[in-house]
């Protein structure tokens, strides 16, 4: 899809447009697997994650070589609630960052051969290089009002579902979610405990560093707002509007633009299961184009996956976000594609195939 036919993607015709991973590309990426000499289902979650790709890309030929993370750059305006350690001047810092190798998930984009493209999709500013695709000057604080208009929700989610169907021309076939932006693990606490309906304090912890106090206004300012719109009550996209950011509606479309082209697109941390849980909510099939790949140290990461009914590769206390954890896990993919790719069957070694047993 190209030119204006591209632009002119609307979320509701890629709702109504997303069919589920293919079944038929799982089972015969599954065979392959249990050809392969070794013991039976021995790569754990390595085999799994394969196995998703191939029903994400409707083909059990997987490609994963050519990859890419995308930081989502945004502003809060919560943040003038004094729920963060830092103020908003650092979401542009590290947006240019991504682009001169010097944040953490730039340096290990290095390292796994990935790729990095930042999106300016809701900074306070604009910066010199990083990609504009400017939903607003950062969001309202939700504290005082919403914190987006319906209008400006679903155009945060268009802009990820777009830049999918940008990239695969581009011949990506493997994308990380990533994000910056201060106050963000705030309004992902929001946007979770409202979808769960489950109290604040269950889902909000200390973000990059906040003290007791700190964290007791974090769980105030966010449990009053879920209150004073009622959001256990309200669908998905005013979920977002009231208490959401621009880059977890940008993450959010990325995975549904996953599911509408047929790229598998991996989960980072909270922030990112957050948008993952979102993309759920609108759209339940867009489930088997996601890849989980750590559990964040946050609070409620566990309890998220648990309810997307993912498994991630790691749980190696990481926190950071960016992207992360998710660029941590491309070489293992990698290496799964190549075992599953090149390893000897039990009948090429003539060797006698390992049975299921119960």
């Amino acid at each position: 899809m190209e030119g204006t036919e591209q632009e002119q993607l609307t979320l509701n015709y890629v709702l109504s447009h997303i069919s589920a991973c293919d079944q038929k590309a799982i089972k015969e990426c599954k065979r392959r697997w249990d050809s392969i000499a070794k013991p039976l289902h021995s790569l754990g979650w390595l085999e799994e994650a394969i196995a998703i790709i191939a029903g994400a890309q409707h083909s059990s030929e997987i490609i994963t070589n050519k990859k890419i993370l995308v930081p989502m750059c945004a502003d809060n305006g919560v943040v003038a609630e004094g729920v963060t350690q830092t103020g908003q001047e650092v979401t542009a810092i590290v947006a240019e960052n991504f682009l001169d190798e010097k944040s953490c998930a730039a340096l290990m984009c290095v390292h796994a051969g990935a790729d990095i493209h930042p999106i300016d999709i809701g900074m306070a500013v604009d910066t010199p290089r990083v990609e504009k695709r400017k939903i607003a000057y950062g969001t309202r604080n939700f504290a005082r009002e919403m914190a987006m208009t319906k209008e400006e929700a679903v155009k945060g989610l268009e802009t990820g579902i777009r830049l999918v169907g940008e990239l695969k021309e581009k011949g990506y076939r493997m994308i990380a979610t990533g994000e910056m932006g201060i106050g963000n693990t705030t309004t992902s606490s929001a946007v979770a405990a409202a979808l769960l309906g489950v109290p604040a304090e269950e889902m909000t912890g200390r973000g990059a560093g906040l003290s007791g106090e700190g964290l007791k206004k974090k769980i105030t300012v966010i449990q009053d707002a879920i209150e004073r719109w009622n959001l256990t009550q309200a669908d998905p996209q005013t979920v977002l509007a009231c208490v959401g950011g621009f880059d977890l509606a940008g993450i959010a479309g990325m995975f549904l633009g996953g599911a509408y082209y047929h790229i598998p697109v991996l989960i980072d941390g909270f922030i990112s299961s957050v948008a993952a849980l979102l993309a759920v909510r609108l759209c339940p099939d867009a489930i088997g184009y996601m890849v989980a790949t750590h559990v964040s140290k946050e609070p409620a990461a566990h309890r998220i996956l648990d309810e997307l009914g993912l498994s991630p590769a790691l749980d190696a206390g990481m926190c950071l976000g960016e992207g992360s954890g998710a660029v941590a896990v491309f070489p293992l993919i990698e290496m799964a594609a190549d075992i599953y790719h090149r390893m000897s069957t039990f009948e090429q070694i003539d060797m006698e195939a390992y049975q299921e047993l119960t």
